[in-house]
């Protein structure tokens, strides 16, 4: 159903005030500018933090004080088995099953855990696909393995470039390239959610075409985690990893998270670097030589969890299991198309959105090309408490994420960049 914004004040308020989701704004604490509540919109970068998880930490940290070492195996959530709590609500926010999903490590481990898994070059089938200008953990995990496989990046992987004069891809390009490609690839590996263009691409679709030509398929789901609706298990994507710290609020660096296809995660013979944690439970404390997987995605765990970590993670994903994916979507849709309405009708010509005007081939991200003086622009909204994030060479980036950005949030927005419009006119 179509919105008929109104940029003004009254209309945000009313907005607000029909909010299904406001009640979660009071639930995160909000940085202040001047003693108001600033206006945050780089969700897409770091969440805020929920007030919960104080408390959350707090409570590991009495249960080491009192527990020590049994702390691993006593109490209503021992550490030994605390990452199997958030296999339900991972799993919903991704679209997948259970023992598909595991809590671990930090996103570009990750990454470089699953290349040594799916991505496996013959001296036919050997090339990887991925968007050009990824973002840099992931290009530099593809140049490692393929280098370490003693191949040369140059001839190994193939960059998707948007059209001269566009800024984002074509979901038929990049198909075009998987179907030119198909008897040399050997893994697509692509953003759920392009960082620098917000753009959203059709997973479903590429992961079709891939399979179609031998291919195995991941993603990177730093921006699409918490952010749009997944759907893993059912589109038949092989391997996925995302971060917690953007859309999922769980704290600075916090743990990431992999996803990988039943069809694989109970394949014990699939290649993967081991780890006492993803021993089987039932012989990990034996010490015995001998990895014996254990089921599902949790055998690609390393190392014991970091609890404290952890208990940031579960603060944040309680909250999200509050509410659903679907709700946080709709919420989401309108609020972004609420901050495109205000943005043209206040910079006219002198901002191009890049990110898609089609709500489905984009997210909570608007990424705003401003010339001329756009990093000029970029301090005054923060000079006057609109936190929002640059990249070069002129790209603002605001995020009004569904959990505690308001719809006054954004009109306010809308304001301070008039304003800053008007003093650095062309």
């Amino acid at each position: 159903m179509l919105m008929n914004y109104t940029n003004s004040l009254d209309f945000a308020r009313q907005q607000d005030s029909l909010d299904p989701l406001r009640r979660f704004r009071s639930q995160f604490i909000i940085p202040q500018h001047d003693g108001k509540d600033a206006m945050y919109f780089t969700g897409n970068s770091l969440g805020l933090q929920p007030k919960r998880v104080r408390d959350y930490i707090g409570k590991e940290l009495d249960n080491w004080a009192s527990q020590a070492v049994e702390g691993h195996f006593r109490g209503d959530a021992p550490w030994v088995r605390y990452h199997e709590q958030f296999e339900e609500p991972l799993a919903r926010i991704v679209g997948a099953k259970p023992h598909e999903v595991v809590a671990m490590n930090a996103l570009t481990v990750n990454l470089h855990l699953l290349l040594v898994t799916f991505y496996q070059p013959t001296t036919t089938r050997y090339k990887l696909l991925c968007e050009a200008g990824a973002f840099p953990s992931d290009q530099y995990a593809f140049e490692t393995h393929i280098r370490s496989r003693g191949l040369n990046p140059d001839n190994v992987i193939i960059e998707i470039s948007p059209r001269v004069g566009e800024h984002t891809l074509r979901t038929d390009d990049i198909l075009s390239a998987i179907a030119n490609h198909h008897d040399s690839l050997a893994l697509v590996m692509l953003s759920g959610v392009q960082y620098y263009t917000g753009q959203v691409f059709d997973m479903a679709s590429i992961t079709k075409a891939a399979h179609a030509v031998g291919a195995l398929v991941g993603f990177d789901l730093a921006h699409a985690a918490g952010n749009i609706p997944l759907a893993l298990h059912e589109w038949n994507v092989d391997c996925a990893a995302w971060c917690s710290y953007k859309y999922l609020n769980s704290g600075p660096g916090n743990i990431s998270g992999v996803y990988i296809h039943e069809r694989h995660a109970n394949n014990t013979e699939l290649p993967r670097y081991a780890g006492w944690w993803g021993n089987d439970l039932s012989e990990r404390f034996q010490m015995k030589k001998g990895f014996r997987a254990a089921h599902g995605a949790h055998s690609w765990q390393l190392s014991n969890g970091n609890i404290l970590a952890m208990a940031a993670h579960k603060a944040a994903l309680d909250v999200f299991s509050e509410t659903s994916m679907d709700t946080l979507r709709t919420k989401s849709e309108t609020l972004t198309g609420f901050l495109e309405f205000v943005i043209e009708d206040v910079a006219r010509e002198r901002i191009d959105i890049i990110t898609p005007k089609d709500k489905t081939q984009r997210g909570c991200q608007l990424s705003l090309f401003v010339q001329p003086n756009g990093r000029a622009i970029f301090e005054h909204l923060s000079e006057h408490g609109v936190i929002v994030d640059w990249r070069e060479p002129n790209v603002i980036r605001a995020a009004p994420a569904p959990l505690y950005n308001s719809f006054e949030d954004v009109w306010r927005f809308g304001s301070i960049l008039k304003e800053a419009l008007e003093k650095y006119h062309a």
